[in-house]
């Protein structure tokens, strides 16, 4: 059932509304087709895909039935098409934001999934991460061989959700026509600074004005805008202790460095993780003062 009743405003009636998809063994070819579009949907992010960009050998795999839903969604989300969608121009957080809902039908829920999964991709790589996510009990409850993978927390199931996955969830589902890699805040993470403070996330609804995912505001810096409440002059007055690893300068030899610790205020802690990303380093805490 719908986890609100505001779920038509909010677009999410179209999953509250609708069975999950599974490949039965009596599938018709019809209904095989209907399979493989529901997982391009899914883990590709509702996208236009073009007849040229559809994966010919994975379709073929499960249309002889040689291959089992589940292989097949592994097989679309380690695709290079995937990664160019999701991986090559995004930062690694919001990488794994869109992994968990497009492969687990949730948002991750604290900082320490996303940490897991930097370590996960720094150890085992893209492909090794994916497979986590494919691999893990919580998809196999969920989806098992043979359901297609669908935004759980868009409905009310009583069973292993947690509060924060609704609103969390919202931020990365902007709607039923919306897709993935066509949001307005482009490659940056959405919930970078919720996961940090251990907060929950706002219900913005997906539709215009300035209530709805088309408004903007203004950028920081900007007179007419102070972040989070807080003054111009110190910002919110919040302080993060930040633990940075595996950050290694340019050259050779390649030294292995210990953790690095720093004290930055809650509005600088975006842009810091951001840099610590882009340096190729882990962030292994953030704790609040």
């Amino acid at each position: 059932m719908a986890i609100t009743t505001a779920a038509p405003r909010l677009g999410t009636s179209a999953f509250s509304d609708v069975s999950p998809l599974e490949l039965r063994p009596n599938a018709t070819p019809r209904d095989i087709e209907a399979i493989i579009l529901a997982v391009y949907q899914q883990v590709l992010g509702n996208p236009h895909l073009l007849k040229s960009e559809r994966l010919v050998i994975p379709e073929s795999l499960l249309r002889d039935r040689s291959i089992t839903v589940q292989e097949f969604v592994r097989l679309v989300a380690k695709s290079e098409l995937y990664k160019q969608k999701f991986f090559y121009n995004n930062f690694q957080s919001r990488t794994i934001e869109l992994n968990f809902k497009h492969l687990l039908g949730r948002a991750p829920y604290d900082q320490s999934e996303i940490t897991e999964h930097l370590n996960l991709y720094q150890s085992k790589g893209f492909d090794g991460d994916i497979d986590s996510y494919i691999n893990s009990p919580e998809y196999q409850a969920y989806f098992g061989e043979n359901i297609v993978p669908y935004y759980r927390d868009l409905e009310t199931t009583g069973v292993g959700q947690r509060a924060v996955g609704f609103p969390r969830l919202l931020q990365l589902y902007r709607g039923f026509a919306n897709s993935s890699s066509a949001q307005l805040i482009g490659g940056a993470p959405r919930l970078v600074k919720d996961l940090a403070r251990n907060t929950a996330s706002t219900v913005v609804p997906p539709s215009g004005g300035a209530g709805g995912f088309a408004f903007q505001p203004a950028l920081k810096g900007d007179a007419s805008y102070s972040a989070f409440g807080g003054s111009k002059a110190f910002g919110s007055g919040r302080l993060f202790r930040v633990e940075v690893a595996a950050i290694s300068g340019p050259g050779y030899p390649k030294v292995r460095r210990v953790n690095k610790a720093v004290i930055i205020p809650y509005e600088e802690l975006t842009p810091h993780m951001q840099r610590v990303q882009r340096q190729g380093g882990k962030i292994a805490s953030i704790t609040p003062l």
